[in-house]
Formats: C-alpha cells, structure tokens, sequence
C-alpha cells in the first residue's frame, strides 16, 4: 500500500530538509514542491518575464518543463537549476508565481501523478488543503519568522549564496504574508494536520518528531 505524506508551513520552516531525512529513513520519494515553483520563476526571470504580471507569467505555462531527478537535481527545459533557484532574485519572486492559479494547476497535476505511483512525502504550502486533501498523513510544521531567516541563512552561506540575514527576514515576512493571503489554495493548516512547532529543535529532533507522527498517524488508520 503506497503511503502519502504532506508536510506544509511558512517559508523557510526546514520542511524540505526534514522531508527528505524522513524519506530517506521511511524509503518513501521525496517531493520538493517548493523546488518546482522556483523552477518556474528562474525561468521566467531569466526570460524578462515580470513575476508580479499573472498574465505574462501564466502565458509561459505549456513552455516550462520541469524534472525532479535523484540527489536533488532540478532541470527545467533540460537546464540544472538546483542552485540558480535558490539564489535570493528567485527567492524574492517566487511567492508571486507560486500564488497564480494556473501555474498551480498545472504542477500540481504533476505532483499528483507522482504520488500514485509511490510512497511519497510531499512538502509546500498546500499539500494537506488541495495537493493531497486525502493524504495519509498531514503535518504543519512551524517555526518563528526570527528562527526561519537564520536557519535560511545559514544555509545560504553554505551553499556559497550571498546575502544578509536582514535580506531573508524581509523576505521570509513578505512570502508569508502573500502565501497566506493569495486566492487560491493559500498557506494554512488542514483541520486534521498535527502542528509541529520547530523553533527550539535541532533537524534530527525534527526528523524523530516527524517520524514519531507518521508511525502513530498510520497506527491509528489500521
């Protein structure tokens, strides 16, 4: 029986980093939504697309093909973005597409597909409200916009991205506030997620508490 896992919450939450430690644990595929809307924006920033212009953004729909390849490889029309995306121009773009109903449609058409076929944990925003409304399991993981920027910021540092951790507090704030207030599918808990604050945890303790959920969640459900 092929499990689905949805983790979502704020930007900059360590959703991605704790996803892909409990996946590889479970053996389930890891998903990382988040990735796939980046990939959408380096394109349209690196094609003079203005990524507040929801009509000219839209209009690229059919041109952008994005794949999620093993060890974290993102392509996208063939191109390996995994670092460009996270550079801090993609960062300040990417709350705006990610808040346009047709992009969203059409990648989560994708991550849907995916999660047929395999044992997934999926993480985003919306994962357990519309991506997923029937997964398995459901958690919104939290943490305070101070802690967020930091960890964000750190991990910039590590991948050689510069920037200041002022930069990322500004726009950690800023993207919670457009994924909380966009139209359609915004950033908010499912009724039925456990909330997981992860302010004073290290990621191992995080990686345990998830994993804790998961295993009592699908005791629960047998």
């Amino acid at each position: 029986m092929n499990i689905s896992v949805a983790i979502d919450g704020p930007a900059a939450a360590g959703k991605s980093t704790v996803a892909k430690k409990v996946a590889k644990i479970l053996g389930y595929t890891y998903i990382d939504t988040g990735a796939m809307y980046r990939a959408y924006t380096w394109y349209c920033l690196t094609n003079g697309i203005d990524c507040q212009n929801e009509q000219a953004s839209v209009a690229v729909v059919d041109r952008v093909k994005i794949q999620l390849l093993p060890n974290d490889i993102v392509l996208c029309n063939g191109i390996d973005v995994t670092k460009p995306i996270r550079e801090p121009f993609v960062s300040a773009n990417v709350s705006y597409i990610a808040s346009y109903k047709d992009i969203r449609l059409a990648l989560v058409e994708q991550q849907r597909e995916m999660a047929k076929s395999t044992s997934v944990i999926m993480d985003g925003r919306d994962i357990g409200t519309y991506v997923l409304p029937n997964a398995d399991v459901k958690i919104f993981q939290i943490a305070s916009p101070e802690t967020r920027a930091v960890r964000r910021y750190e991990e910039n540092l590590q991948k050689g991205i510069e920037c200041t951790l002022e930069e990322i507090e500004a726009d950690v704030r800023k993207r919670d506030y457009i994924d909380s207030h966009r139209d359609f599918a915004p950033l908010k808990p499912a009724a039925d997620s456990v909330l997981l604050d992860t302010s004073f945890l290290s990621v191992d303790e995080v990686v345990d508490a998830v994993i804790d959920i998961i295993n009592r969640k699908l005791k629960e459900k047998q």
